[in-house]
């Protein structure tokens, strides 16, 4: 019988804009250069928010993620970094080295985002000529190899694609067996590879229903196979003190995005192969008038946006609820962004994650040791009085 598991608790990751970031969507205006020393910002202002890790995206569109994650794991003391995998571009064996050394470098803080990539003009730019089904094939296999090889084994391997004669590490993973494997697919052939291989389903944004359906679909796939998945999601966030101000501030962000950058986006994202993409695309059909898909969830990044598309809208209280739906369904980890990055981070993080009801520690929650004092001094005498923190929101 399958069983119904809502997470008590959960983890919150961060997003790191290594495609660029903006005030504005689909437009240079506002737009800020991607650079390591912004990125820093980014990733220390998540660690010493409490953010339990970020994500960094990959494709032709960013700078190479492990690169940037290197750079950053000696400038960051607790955060984690979900770096990705390319059954196709890369051979497992090699994946397994570079894993084995960032976990190393990291001391245990890196997670693989596995991505068999979903543009077959990009795909081809790359040397990759394989159809939907062929890269779904090429990752099973490749994840076969590779997490053998991180468990520690010698791996003899001849398949369709690979071929591995007495292949293995000789520099061991920190973490056990290596670090967790995330994976998003929502085609049968990447619903397949999840049940079967991967420690945690991540869905991109849709609303509660739809991703009800999903967490229900995956569960009982995976315990087929005599196993468990857990859950994530992909959202955009917009916290503001009120529900007017956060949605003037995503009226805002779409304010200078001009019909034919959103036409010329779109037709970019129907010649991809990806069944995710085109269900991001289905919840706005293009169109601005009809954005709000969900109660306080919003489709207007997905107008200009490939991939996560949507985001949650409103004040703190309101947002800490929606992610609570969300956890209710099913959901553990929830990997948020928004514009620009670095005042997002904060936004969110000083107004919604003392709301939530992580399983990572706060900087100074609690009642360890205070690093304060908080605020600024008031008539150059005293400090501010302490207000009460937020209350976690009730799980249900």
């Amino acid at each position: 019988m399958m069983t119904q598991t809502i997470p008590e608790k959960i983890k919150v990751l961060w997003f790191l804009p290594t495609h660029g970031d903006s005030h504005y969507l689909g437009t240079s205006e506002g737009g800020r250069a991607v650079n390591l020393p912004y990125l820093r910002q980014i990733a220390q202002a998540a660690d010493g928010l409490g953010y339990y890790g970020v994500l960094l995206p990959t494709g032709r569109s960013c700078e190479d993620s492990w690169l940037v994650a290197s750079a950053l794991a000696s400038q960051t003391e607790r955060l984690r970094f979900l770096v990705a995998v390319r059954p196709g571009l890369q051979s497992p064996t090699l994946a397994a080295r570079m894993t084995a050394t960032l976990d190393r470098l990291s001391n245990g803080r890196l997670m693989i985002n596995v991505v068999t990539g979903g543009d077959p003009v990009e795909n081809a730019g790359d040397g990759l000529h394989l159809d939907h089904s062929e890269r779904y094939e090429v990752t099973r296999e490749f994840l076969d190899v590779y997490k053998a090889l991180l468990a520690g084994e010698t791996v003899n391997y001849h398949s369709k694609h690979f071929h591995i004669v007495d292949g293995k590490l000789l520099f061991e993973t920190v973490q056990k067996d290596g670090p967790p494997l995330y994976f998003g697919g929502s085609s049968d052939a990447g619903n397949a590879v999840a049940a079967k291989q991967v420690d945690k389903y991540l869905t991109w944004g849709e609303p509660p229903a739809a991703v009800g359906e999903k967490v229900q679909r995956l569960r009982a796939l995976a315990e087929a196979q005599g196993r468990e998945l857990s859950f994530g999601i992909r959202l955009h966030v917009i916290v503001r003190e009120t529900e007017a101000e956060a949605w003037a501030a995503a009226d805002r962000l779409i304010s200078k995005l001009d019909d034919d950058t959103i036409a010329a986006a779109q037709a970019n994202f129907a010649r991809m192969d990806s069944i995710g993409q085109r269900r991001m695309a289905e919840l706005h059909g293009g169109k601005r008038d009809k954005l709000e898909i969900s109660p306080n969830l919003w489709a207007g990044v997905g107008l200009v946006r490939g991939g996560a598309g949507t985001a949650l809208v409103g004040d703190p209280a309101t947002v800490a609820e929606r992610i609570d739906e969300y956890r209710r369904i099913g959901i553990d980890t929830f990997i948020l962004s928004g514009y620009p990055h670095l005042e997002e981070a904060y936004s969110f993080g000083e107004r919604v994650l003392p709301r939530l009801p992580l399983d990572h520690p706060l900087p100074n929650a609690g009642q360890g040791a205070v690093l304060g004092p908080f605020g600024e001094t008031v008539g150059n005498d005293f400090r501010p009085a302490a207000r009460p923190r937020p209350v976690a929101v009730a799980g249900g």
